[in-house]
């Protein structure tokens, strides 16, 4: 139970890292746990967008180091953990990250996987694989300086020192800090506030954002108009702008 799972009114699901003793150590049995679970929860209809945690002290301080201080390059190769990162990496719905505490390595790569950062005032957020050796290997290199601009994932990465959350957020690598004892509850109001938008549209941006930031800026642009078109053919379209001329709530289905 070093995952757990639960599934919260309002068709949010919250995922937390328990493994308090090895500051959430993201171990193999972690990785795949987290894999399964996302897996489920993209097919999951009753689930419109979810919460990805720690403990109240911690998100997830990296790696295994024990685990991988005598592996060979084969070791690693075999070990494929791109297979147990893709289930986020490819998460179709939003993704909410709510951190306190250390967010370091695999911690920090994790959290990049999500769409918003909601981060306590006492979170920090750090790649120190250089520290002991070796790179970042979950996409540290490439997501943080998109993230928060080549100068600044320079210092981050040639370095290994953490930032403070109000840094990261400066930067844009946070969304937003709250104070500490706030982290989970504000993540979890926003994901029910997000959860009851439509959620094909929801997701439709999340794809958008995702594979337009890598795609010249015409070639986004027309991806982003049949998008466009496409909502008008979804029953939450109809539902949405009847709802707005009769000035009354809308009741979106997914459809």
């Amino acid at each position: 139970m070093d995952v757990v799972l639960e599934r919260l009114p309002g068709a949010v699901a919250c995922v937390r890292i328990d493994r308090p003793e090895a500051r959430n150590a993201l171990s193999r049995a972690v990785r795949e746990r987290l894999a399964e679970i996302f897996t489920d929860l993209a097919a999951d209809d009753g689930v419109s967008c979810a919460v990805l945690t720690g403990t109240d002290k911690v998100f997830a301080a990296g790696a295994d180091i024990k685990a991988m201080s005598n592996a060979q390059p084969v070791d690693m190769m075999l070990r494929a953990g791109e297979r147990t990162w893709a289930p986020i990496k490819d998460f179709p719905k939003p993704l909410i990250a709510a951190v306190n505490g250390f967010a370091l390595g695999g911690g920090c790569e994790l959290a990049m996987h999500a769409d918003i950062i909601i981060a306590g005032e006492g979170a920090r957020f750090g790649q120190p694989e250089i520290k002991v050796g070796i790179i970042p290997g979950a996409g540290g290199t490439q997501r943080l300086v998109r993230a928060v601009g080549k100068f600044k994932a320079m210092k981050i990465l040639l370095t290994g020192e953490p930032v403070m959350a109000r840094d990261a957020e400066a930067m844009g690598l946070v969304s937003e800090v709250v104070p500490d004892a706030e982290v989970l509850e504000r993540a979890i109001d926003l994901a029910r506030q997000i959860a009851a938008l439509p959620p094909l549209a929801a997701r439709k941006i999340k794809e958008l954002v995702l594979q337009g930031s890598d795609l010249p800026l015409e070639s986004a642009l027309v991806l982003e108009r049949h998008a466009f078109q496409l909502m008008f053919g979804t029953a939450d379209q109809k539902e949405g702008m009847a709802a707005f001329l009769e000035k009354r709530p809308p009741s979106f289905t997914g459809r």
